[in-house]
């Protein structure tokens, strides 16, 4: 379980003294890691109860064409490239911002698939 309150420590790397505990509504939780594989996906209850669709795996996107402003189903190949870590590139891992192969052609995706479930994508090519 992770714990998203406020740091302990002050930017001068003084201690702030607690004057409340942890609380329930700052607990965060460990990343899906959306691979690309055949569907699976998670229902999360989050706060105020509602729900996350959390995409484990998944292997189709909703790529649009800006140039034609049409938008199809794409089978995802691989993963290219990937700004917020080299790794998730070797992992084939989906995040917002990685660069897809797919059938139509090289995307980006533009949806977060660990919090919305889908993968949303724009042609690049």
């Amino acid at each position: 379980m992770q714990w998203q309150g406020r740091s302990v420590r002050k930017p001068s790397g003084g201690r702030y003294h607690t004057s409340q505990g942890k609380k329930r509504a700052e607990i965060g939780r460990a990343p899906a890691e959306t691979h690309v594989g055949e569907e699976r996906k998670k229902i999360i209850r989050t706060y105020g109860g509602n729900r996350k669709v959390r995409a484990l795996r998944i292997n189709y996107a909703t790529v649009a064409n800006p140039k034609t402003g049409e938008t199809r189903k794409a089978q995802i190949e691989t993963v290219e490239a990937n700004s917020a870590n080299p790794n998730y590139v070797r992992r084939n891992l989906l995040t917002k911002g990685a660069i897809i192969k797919t059938d139509m052609g090289r995307a980006r995706i533009v949806s977060r698939p660990s919090q919305d479930g889908v993968v949303n994508a724009v042609l690049i090519e």
